[in-house]
């Protein structure tokens, strides 16, 4: 059966349908998203709730561990870590990959519920959830700054309108504003003036509560109209609540303005931002979990001209960075390389077949394959992103291979004396099974990693399927249009001349290139015993550079964007922290590389840190890679008093739901607190004088200063003083305490009094607080407690509901993940950790494990489905163990390559030896399908048929390895925007092809000798077997 004869003799229908599949392709590429990589998401929840004021201990034990038991609940978790800090707790839960997020966050806002009685009932709001991964990177930051509007006006912008007004775009999924807070009545008490007019606390907190009141007054009504019921009971600026009268003393006022200054200010006074050295208030946009970035911060965009028109014209809302540019920028290069790509493969075939009529082939065969792959990429909901174009790229070498055998086959045909339409149709007629063969066996080389679980399963799905597709249409395309434009184009004169020097040139060059090759196959094939000794020297060193090569997870990307995060002293002052942060700015600020720096401190529950973004110039204008300006930077800070800094590449691919200040993470977890607590500093240290470590940090916060009252519990009882009360007293006078509420049409605001900030310097303050007992007399602090200065710490960390510490790190140039996780465990084995302290990678770390594990698997099912495949195909135990041979050869060429160029075997890496197996067992295929068909046909000896075979089909092979090859070099050799994620591809495929093809050529005529002369002599011994059973097993064998 001819597959391709009707489409020859239908040419009108066989181009329409071609002309349909590019039309149907191109549209829907105008309708692709565009992300940086396949959207392959951790579900992945937060979970927020807030106690001002109260201790991290307190919020571990209060707060985060009855939801913890509560959310523990929760089919299909598989990571709750939890960070309990002053006054705040967050705690992150991811599930497993298959888990629909909306379902998760209906069983995450039950479990809130149900634990909702076991919390303090002081708590100001309900514990709340979002869709968002803390630990990725915002996809757009917005500043606020203005030259006449203070801080607090920019923040009520920010939260009021801006935050709000964005929270309502598909693909947001959080929005944190910082660098100040919303505006408030701030009510700074003087102890003294309380002292002296014998006020308490709770007096002046009550009297706020009592004169501000918004309560419904009703209406009035009767037979001639209706009166609405309004009063003055709500006050709203200080100067209102000046004159709030708190008590009668000796028949005399005491009035608010008598024991307080009265401000018009916020909510935090602990609080601050920064935009390039400037003041401003930082709207920090995150995406929602599964949200296309492209599209979510084009949402943004749009709505940015009505935002700056719905808030005061003084206000200067500007992008001060967004990720889409690089983006883009890695997209648009990946595309030039695609279409490099194509040229190159053009050029080959051109110089190959001499023929400029033929050339177009190809040049029509490639496009429609690859565009007809963009409608398979909408039908499967999948993004135009790096790695779907790297998919494209490697497969215009495997879609130009199944045009070129039939091309080739049909232009022999052709210079052999046949006209075009007959050459057509025994050209395609003879190699329609090699090719179906050929597609077949690449897809069987895909589907163990089809079949991969987890993160990086998913992720190289896409890949893989995108590849498949193409590989797919171009069977097609190469059966139906490559051999009717074959009978249409073609004439059957010979080669058309495109220039004499040229063609005498390609011409000799070929004829050169197949007569060594002619002498060297030969010498082989004399010298099979030697022969076939390489083949096995090429087994051992394979094994060799998969123990030595370098092994990481995913190439560092260079996205254009840095993150950071200052970490000071534990008991270092906001004020002091706030000048750390601008000082650091200034320093970055500096660097010719940078573009924008801009970050805030305070706000979150500590205020011994500050969060950074920084925005890189492109690449272009900086020539420097993100981890030569983060080196440099390093450098410059690291002389900064009191604080230190660690910067990080934003990555595109960040798995784990944790924040630590560097990429890779190992948790410590004991039986004990106290454990934990003992056996942490030791592992700290001796993980510190591992050099290959960068950067080496500890989420550990123990060493902040506390001032820690001892009550007096029998004078206190004696003066009529309870413990509770004495809490409230501190409550009232250091927590910023909210007292009233006061409400407008666009938002609601705050009454916060406490001791004035002159007075809340050191722990002395507490020497002039008085505490009114039942009598309603004033009782000094000082008569029923004492203090003194201790150690607290300033966050407590769970995982899995235990206590834990994470210690991350970053590793330098040219040290590997696999290194680092090697001497990591080297140097945790000298100390000798109790049984009941463990330790574990976590994050990116832990998923390179368990891929690194996997790895041996993954490799023996793909030569398991190869040979299922190939028996099945060839009906044949044996001649699959021939194709299958060649595989050694393609694993040291791209393996060597590797640690050439210095290029770890990643993820990126693995994927383009799986594909170089595929370029490799096609041309295997080619010499043994025609080697099987000449036995055949032609009752010729197996060297014969071989020998043969290897000499017809050198000129395919050599235009398919040279086309695949010229794919792969504007991958490997490309420096543009993305090109860290590309360039492990390109190496690995070109290493491997240029060593394989070498190799096979002269290996697999051997082998197929060697196996021939096996299978007859099996056949022979089983000549004494049942005579049915016996021909079955002979004919598998031997066919």
């Amino acid at each position: 059966m001819n597959f391709s004869a009707p489409f020859i003799s239908r040419p009108v229908a066989t181009t329409l349908l071609t002309l349909g599949l590019m039309l149907v392709g191109i549209s829907a590429l105008q309708l692709l998203p565009i992300s940086p990589l396949p959207r392959v998401d951790i579900p992945t929840i937060k979970v927020s709730a807030s106690l001002p004021g109260a201790s991290p201990e307190t919020m571990a034990a209060a707060v985060t561990t009855p939801l913890e038991r509560s959310l523990g609940r929760i089919a299909g978790i598989t990571e709750m870590t939890s960070t309990s800090a002053l006054g705040a707790s967050r705690i992150v839960l991811q599930f497993n990959l298959d888990r629909d997020i909306n379902g998760a966050a209906r069983d995450v806002q039950a479990a809130l519920n149900a634990a909702q009685s076991d919390l303090p009932s002081s708590m100001p709001s309900k514990p709340f959830y979002r869709k968002v991964n803390p630990a990725d990177a915002p996809i757009m930051i917005l500043s606020l700054t203005s030259a006449s509007m203070s801080q607090g006006q920019l923040y009520d912008a920010a939260s009021t309108v801006v935050s709000q007004k964005l929270s309502q775009l598909k693909g947001v999924g959080e929005i944190e504003v910082g660098g100040s807070a919303l505006p408030a009545v701030r009510v700074d008490l003087n102890p003294s003036a309380l002292q002296q007019y014998g006020v308490g606390l709770d007096e002046v907190r009550k009297a706020l509560s009592s004169a501000n009141s918004n309560l419904p007054q009703g209406s009035l009504d009767d037979a001639s109209g209706h009166w609405q019921i309004a009063s003055n009971g709500q006050l709203e600026g200080a100067a209102d609540y000046a004159g709030v009268v708190i008590k009668y003393q000796n028949g005399a006022a005491v009035a608010m303005r008598d024991v307080a200054q009265l401000t018009d200010g916020v909510e935090d006074v602990r609080t601050a931002g920064l935009d390039n050295g400037k003041p401003a208030v930082l709207v920090v946009i995150k995406r929602e979990a599964g949200a296309n970035i492209i599209d979510t911060v084009g949402r943004i965009s749009d709505v940015l001209p009505s935002l700056k028109a719905s808030i005061p014209a003084a206000v200067d809302l500007s992008v001060a960075m967004e990720r889409t540019s690089n983006i883009r920028a890695s997209i648009n290069d990946a595309g030039y390389t695609l279409v490099f790509a194509v040229l190159l493969v053009i050029l080959v075939v051109l110089m190959f077949l001499r023929n400029g009529r033929a050339a177009l082939v190809p040049i029509v065969a490639v496009p429609v394959s690859l565009v007809g792959t963009f409608a398979a990429m909408y039908l499967l909901d999948y993004s135009l992103n790096t790695l779907s174009l790297m998919a494209l790229t490697i497969a215009v070498g495997f879609v130009v291979d199944d045009a070129i055998v039939v091309l080739e086959n049909i232009t022999r045909h052709l210079e052999n004396g046949l006209d075009a339409k007959q050459a057509a149709y025994l050209g395609a007629k003879e190699v329609g099974s090699t090719v179906l063969s050929m597609t077949l066996v690449i897809i069987a080389v895909f589907i163990p990693m089809l079949l991969m679980g987890g993160y990086v399963g998913l992720f190289v799905r896409e890949f893989v399927v995108t590849l498949v597709v193409a590989i797919l249409i171009s069977l097609v395309v190469s059966l139906t249009t490559v051999p009717m434009m074959c009978a249409y184009l073609l004439k059957p004169s010979g080669p058309v001349q495109i220039s004499p020097r040229f063609f005498q040139w390609s011409d000799a060059l070929f004829n050169r290139l197949l007569d060594a090759y002619k002498r060297s196959l030969s010498w082989a094939l004399n010298h099979a015993a030697l022969t076939m000794g390489g083949l096995l020297l090429t087994v051992c060193i394979n094994v060799f550079l998969y123990t030595v090569i370098a092994k990481s997870f995913f190439p560092a990307q260079d996205t254009g964007q840095l993150t950071g995060r200052i970490q000071a002293d534990q008991s270092v002052s906001f004020q002091a922290m706030e000048k750390k942060l601008a000082r650091f700015i200034d320093i970055i600020k500096a660097d010719p590389a940078v573009k924008t720096a801009v970050g805030y401190t305070g706000g979150g529950g500590q205020a011994n840190s500050a969060s950074l973004f920084i925005s890189l110039k492109p690449l272009k204008e900086r020539h420097d890679t993100a981890d030569k300006v983060i080196a440099r930077l390093r450098e410059r800070l690291a002389d900064q008093p009191g604080a230190d800094l660690i910067l990080n590449p934003v990555q595109d691919i960040r798995i784990g739901g944790r924040q630590s200040r560097s990429s890779y993470e190992y948790t410590v977890q004991a039986d004990e607190l106290a454990l934990l607590q003992q056996w942490e500093p030791s592992i700290r240290r001796t993980l510190a004088k591992v050099p290959q470590l960068l950067d080496l940090d500890s989420d550990v916060q123990a060493h902040g200063l506390q001032t820690s009252l001892n009550i007096d519990r029998d004078a206190a009882a004696r003066l009529g003083i309870s413990a509770k009360q004495i809490d409230s007293v501190l409550n009232n006078a250091f927590t910023q305490r909210v007292a009233s509420n006061v409400y407008q049409s666009l938002n609601h605001y705050q009454v916060v009094m406490g001791i004035a900030p002159e007075f809340a310097q050191s722990p002395t303050a507490l020497d002039h607080l008085n505490i009114i007992n039942a009598n309603g007399q004033p009782v000094p602090l000082s008569m029923v407690a004492s203090y003194k200065e201790t150690e607290a710490s300033l966050q407590v960390n769970h995982h899995g509901q235990f206590a834990a510490t994470t210690v991350s790190f970053n590793l330098p140039k040219g040290v590997s993940l696999s290194q680092a996780t090697r001497l990591i465990d080297e140097a945790l084995q000298g100390i000798s950790l109790p049984s009941s302290v463990r330790g574990s990678f976590q994050g990116s770390a832990k998923a390179f494990k368990e891929m690194l594990d996997n790895q041996p698997m993954l490799i023996l099912a793909a030569f398991l489905s190869l040979y299922i495949v190939l028996g099945v195909l060839y009906e044949s135990l044996i001649h699959p163990l021939t194709i299958i041979s060649t595989l050694p050869s393609a694993g040291v060429g791209a393996l060597m390559a590797l640690i050439l160029f210095q290029s770890g075997f990643s993820v990126i890496a693995m994927i383009g030896i799986f594909m170089l197996i595929g370029i490799v067992m096609k041309n295997a295929i080619m010499m043994i399908d025609f080697a099987l068909a000449t036995q055949r046909t032609a009752s010729v000896t197996a060297e014969q048929a071989i020998f043969e075979a290897c000499l017809l089909r050198f000129r395919p092979i050599l235009m398919t390895t040279i086309a695949a090859l010229l794919a792969a070099v504007p991958l490997a050799l490309g420096q543009g925007d993305g090109a860290e994620m590309r360039q492990p591809l390109g190496i690995a495929i070109g290493g491997g092809l240029i060593v394989s093809q070498l190799l096979t050529l002269y290996t697999t005529p051997v082998v197929y000798i060697y196996l021939d002369r096996f299978s007859k002599w099996l056949s022979g011994r089983l000549q004494h077997l049942n005579p049915h059973y016996t021909s079955h097993l002979r004919n598998a064998v031997v066919d």
